[in-house]
């Protein structure tokens, strides 16, 4: 099971497993309190298609079709497969630093993570 959550937010011991998948690391926080069991910056999209997107919500449909064919590589599939793996025996939060909580780079990947 996967499940989405802002980095800002308390770690819980509902999250199980944490990823951060930004490819930068979150302004203001400490790598002490994010809690992580891993920073999976090859999950993230790359900064050109990051700085294009914008979260310019008439760029969502165009930013995930982008996105997920920046996935389509051996190492992302690999990565996503292990996640799955993992998801098999209990809860994986998906960390992102967006304001934008109801769309972004994690919704996304969670997205392809469950449907792919």
């Amino acid at each position: 099971m996967f499940v989405v959550k802002r980095i800002y937010d308390p770690a819980n011991g509902e999250d199980g497993k944490r990823y951060l998948v930004d490819r930068l690391w979150p302004r203001g926080m400490r790598k002490q309190d994010a809690a992580l069991d891993g920073w999976l910056k090859d999950l993230s999209p790359s900064t050109e298609l990051r700085q294009w997107f914008g979260h310019d919500p008439a760029r969502r449909e165009e930013f995930r079709q982008r996105f997920a064919r920046e996935l389509d590589t051996p190492q992302a599939a690999r990565l996503m497969d292990a996640l799955r793996e993992e998801a098999k025996g209990g809860r994986v939060t998906l960390l992102y630093s967006a304001k934008d909580t109801q769309f972004n780079n994690a919704t996304c990947l969670k997205e392809f993570l469950e449907n792919g």
